[in-house]
């Protein structure tokens, strides 16, 4: 029988407290920030849900497997059990672990950019178009039409325009090392890939002779969308449709602080012989040995561990419809969000919210700053503080001016989302009082980390 409320499927080990602020404190924090939400102390935040990158918590059998790991410079034992969980969910034949994801995107767009190259994606996210564009080279979106509209329906709005797509492969011949897709689609909502669109992609990839290559730090939750949405994938198991999503690629980049379930930690993964070999190279110059890439052997058999976990199906139906429980309230109180909801955050729609806040005067941080403000809620501005600006130094408007509200796994409780929620309606409720923001102090990439603004009259 199935009842209304959403168990966790665990119990709670251990706890951390929480520091309990007023409205008057956060303002003067939240000014002393320059009015960005990641210059904040975390003591000040209450409700923390700036990122899901490596603030989950980790499992009881994952500390155990902590006290597990193996230190050694070279040739850990636990570099083998963490290579054998990899490729267990995805079987390529070179396995680079990292650091975090970023230093995996630094490493293959060293190898595969350039300033006459050119990478498309669905969209790619904050980390991976800079160090495109570090390169020289330039990163192109070609999400579906339904994807850059917060209110459309369409159940994969992560997918590849993969018509776009062939005439981009065909425009730019010579030009493109590589195609990438972001599961799920995180800068366009938290949104999935079908295991058709991913099918298709593949299929003009080959076609084109270019390999395909997967961003997939939320697989678990795109796979389990995959199983809830697809015909014909209702009765799968969850890591059977992973495995199948990655022998579509060639390759792929990880964070796995967000669906691994790690704190720390990341890989590159391909199949390609000589330019796993350029990659490692890169990885002793940069990271560390082969054998750890800049991770403890610890943090190796953590992560292995999580990628057992990540794929129950008890914790994906939790996960997905706890998210859920978040969206469906704000859309039943008259707030915009991004719609389906997505697996791992629910992103309110500032641009609809807020119509009175142009653009280029960033309604997403103007929201932003209120919700903390108002009740201690740290989210993450994605739009045009994150997107706006271009490598000649221009700035336009971002396709959508969004608030993630990103939801750490295993952290928090249902009075948690419930507090987020009343907040939420708070804030919406003064909407119209609400000002924007002009950038006071902003560094040439990635502004979005460290500018700092002022609020406008």
């Amino acid at each position: 029988m199935e009842f209304r409320t959403i168990i966790e499927p665990f119990r709670i080990h251990s706890v951390a407290p929480l520091r309990m602020t007023t409205e008057a404190q956060r303002r003067e924090a939240v000014q002393a920030a320059g009015y960005n939400l990641f210059s904040l102390h975390s003591d000040d935040v209450l409700i923390d849900l700036l990122t899901d990158s490596g603030t989950g918590a980790m499992s009881r059998d994952q500390w155990a497997a902590i006290q597990h790991g193996d230190e050694s410079y070279a040739g850990s034992p636990s570099f083998g059990i963490f290579k054998d969980a990899v490729q267990n969910l995805f079987p390529f034949k070179h396995i680079i672990p990292t650091h975090q994801g970023r230093a995996a995107e630094k490493i293959i767009f060293t190898v595969l950019g350039g300033s006459d190259k050119t990478i498309p994606s669905n969209t790619h996210f904050d980390t991976t178009r800079a160090n495109i564009e570090y390169t020289g080279a330039s990163a192109e979106d070609l999400v579906i039409a339904e994807g850059r509209d917060p209110a459309s329906q369409h159940p994969f709005k992560g997918n590849m325009d993969v018509a776009r797509l062939d005439a981009f492969l065909t425009e730019h011949k010579g030009h493109v090392p590589a195609v990438f897709i972001t599961i799920t689609n995180n800068s366009g909502g938290g949104q999935p890939v079908s295991l058709a669109n991913l099918r298709e992609t593949s299929a003009l990839c080959k076609k084109h002779g270019v390999p395909l290559f997967l961003d997939a730090c939320r697989f678990a939750e795109n796979a389990w969308f995959i199983r809830e949405r697809e015909a014909g994938q209702q009765n799968r198991d969850v890591a059977d449709i992973v495995r199948e999503m990655a022998s579509l690629a060639d390759g792929m980049t990880m964070s796995a602080k967000k669906d691994p379930m790690g704190n720390i930690g990341g890989w590159l993964a391909l199949n390609d012989d000589e330019m796993a070999e350029q990659c490692r190279n890169l990885l002793i110059l940069t990271e560390g040995f082969p054998t750890y890439g800049g991770l403890a052997g610890r943090d190796l058999e953590a992560l292995a561990q999580g990628l057992k976990e990540v794929v129950d199906h008890d914790y994906l139906r939790y996960r997905i419809r706890s998210t859920a429980y978040l969206g469906e309230a704000l859309i039943r109180s008259g707030v915009p969000v991004m719609q389906p909801i997505g697996g791992h955050a629910v992103y309110l729609d500032a641009r609809a919210l807020l119509p009175h806040i142009a653009p280029l005067q960033y309604p997403g941080q103007a929201l932003a700053v209120a919700l903390y403000e108002a009740g201690g809620i740290r989210g993450c501005e994605i739009g045009t503080v994150m997107f706006g600006r271009h490598p000649d130094g221009s700035e336009t408007p971002a396709a959508m001016d969004l608030v993630r509200l990103a939801i750490p796994r295993r952290t928090y409780t249902q009075s948690h989302i419930d507090y987020v929620i009343e907040v939420c309606q708070h804030v919406a409720g003064k909407a119209k009082e609400l000002r924007g923001l002009r950038i006071a102090y902003e560094p040439k990439q990635l502004r979005h980390f460290t500018a700092r603004f002022d609020p406008l009259a």
